[in-house]
C-alpha cells in the first residue's frame, strides 16, 4: 500500500472534521451521522479510520477529566 497523496490526505481530514462535527452536534449519535461515517471511511485508509476513532475518544476522555475532575472507581487502590 503507497502512502495517500496531499489530495487524499486532505479529503481524509476533511471527511474526518465533518464526521466529528456532526457527532458533535448531535451528541455522538452515530445513527444521525451515517453518511458522514460511509464517506469518512471511504476517503480514509483502513489503519487511519483506526487511529482517529481512538484519537476522538482519547480527547473527548481528556476534556471530560479536564471539565469534571478525575473521580477514582469503588475499589480502586490509592
Amino acid at each position: 500500500m503507497s502512502a495517500p497523496t496531499s489530495s487524499e490526505r486532505k479529503a481524509c481530514w476533511g471527511a474526518r472534521d465533518e464526521l466529528w462535527m456532526c457527532l458533535d452536534l448531535n451528541e455522538d449519535k452515530t445513527s444521525a451521522c451515517e453518511k458522514h461515517q460511509r464517506e469518512f471511511e471511504a476517503k480514509c485508509p483502513a489503519q487511519w479510520v483506526k487511529y482517529f476513532v481512538k484519537r476522538r475518544d482519547f480527547l473527548k476522555y481528556k476534556e471530560k477529566i479536564q471539565t469534571e475532575g478525575y473521580e477514582p472507581t469503588e475499589g480502586a487502590s490509592k
